[in-house]
């Protein structure tokens, strides 16, 4: 089996890494020309790190990043309702790492080159069509001067995003992804190292939320690289999508200037690590409704572009890296090969489905949501006692329930 990918990021990457692993033969192509240091934080859950452990990346991923050894949840105005540990610490036989996605990509870009043959991954090739022959499928890829050129597979993976040509062209009447309403602001900067700088710090819930976090070594003694994000509501959930111009856009500081009035984090002064962050980006919150199928014939889907979703709980790039794991393996048994997409789905759609639909009810984080719906109306919106407020329990249902639906409960990784 040949298999053909379309998308270059993470998870179409992974997916040539596990497919090489399995002996089966791909090509890759992506439609930039020319790879760049994009993005900002990415954290790879245990889940994600074991699976790329199974192709060797645990080593070089654990150097570039960070091991996260504790989450803390808290309202807005600063009070914890979730501080817990997390990887190792948390008793997974892995850690939990946060690094730069772009040294991600590295990592995956660098495993590509050294052990797949030459011309394995092609840039400047933008999917444009696919035509299924008897003996499998020819896709058609666009350069940037407009010349068109094909490539003859057994299958068909489009691994190209959000906005997935793979995806449109077999959904053609799909439309633009889905606006949650609300807007993402996303930066990283070199700071001074908070608490133990090991530490994912997480305040206010779904509708309005800033959270920090370090991704990497800083420049100088004391600091590390850190990431950071705010989310506010502008809009109702399906409201009209914003258009392409306005995703990934610079954003300037003092639009965040009264939002993080809002917010009570001790530890940092979370306006002046906005203000020292050189350029960062804002852009619309969406993800698509969840299809049915993602496989048509030898074609199919993985990562963003089968599954788009809210980034709560930090699971896109984690389920993306599962799906490459699970096509790796089916396609690595052999047999017809749209059987084995049909595989392929029937083991990832469903349970990938249902992050979709936690991560849009606000994930994990949802826990914030709750404790603030219930102190909305108490003096300063503060809480003498959480247990009263809302008991364990109901706090353990929603945060370690979400962990099993995305399947890295501890005892689902025994």
């Amino acid at each position: 089996m040949k298999v053909i990918i379309a998308g270059g990021g993470i998870g179409g990457l992974t997916a040539a890494l596990f497919l090489h692993k399995a002996g089966v033969p791909c090509k890759v192509y992506e439609k930039v020309p020319e790879i760049g240091h994009l993005g900002v934080g990415i954290t790879l859950l245990p889940h994600a790190v074991k699976a790329l452990d199974e192709i060797g990346l645990m080593a070089p991923l654990d150097r570039l990043g960070v091991r996260t050894d504790r989450m803390i949840f808290r309202t807005r105005g600063g009070q914890a309702v979730w501080d817990a540990p997390r990887g190792l610490k948390a008793g997974y036989d892995v850690p939990q790492i946060t690094a730069h996605r772009a040294d991600i990509h590295t990592v995956l870009l660098d495993a590509v080159a050294a052990r797949m043959p030459a011309g394995t991954l092609t840039l400047d090739a933008a999917f444009e069509s696919a035509t299924e022959t008897g003996d499998g499928v020819v896709a058609t890829f666009r350069r940037a001067d407009g010349s068109t050129f094909t490539d003859h597979g057994d299958v068909l993976v489009g691994a190209d995003g959000i906005h997935s040509a793979v995806r449109r062209h077999l959904n053609p009447d799909e439309g633009a992804p889905r606006w949650s309403g609300l807007l993402l602001w996303r930066g990283s900067v070199d700071w001074p190292v908070v608490l133990d700088g090991h530490t994912i710090i997480n305040s206010g819930g779904m509708t309005r939320k800033f959270i920090f976090y370090p991704i990497g070594p800083g420049k100088t003694p004391g600091t590390q690289l850190m990431n950071w994000a705010c989310v506010i509501r502008a809009a109702a959930p399906g409201s009209p999508t914003p258009g392409r111009e306005d995703w990934d856009r610079e954003a300037r500081a003092e639009v965040l200037h009264p939002i993080l009035q809002d917010f009570t984090v001790p530890e940092t002064d979370i306006r002046a690590m906005v203000d020292a962050t050189p350029v960062f980006w804002d852009f619309p919150m969406c993800d698509r409704d969840p299809l049915a199928s993602w496989t048509r014939g030898r074609i199919t889907l993985l990562g963003d572009a089968a599954h788009p979703m809210y980034p709560f709980g930090a699971n896109g790039s984690a389920q993306a890296i599962l799906d490459a794991r699970m096509l790796g393996q089916i396609c690595g048994q052999g047999g017809d090969p749209a059987a084995a997409l049909l595989a392929y789905e029937a083991a990832r759609l469903g349970p990938v489905n249902e992050v979709v639909a936690g991560n849009r009810m606000g994930g994990p984080e949802r826990v914030i949501d709750e404790v603030e719906a219930r102190i909305r109306d108490l003096p300063g919106q503060r809480f003498d006692d959480l247990e009263t407020i809302m008991p364990l329990a109901e706090r353990e249902a929603i945060v370690n329930g979400y962990s099993r639906i995305a399947g890295f409960a501890t005892e689902q990784m025994r």
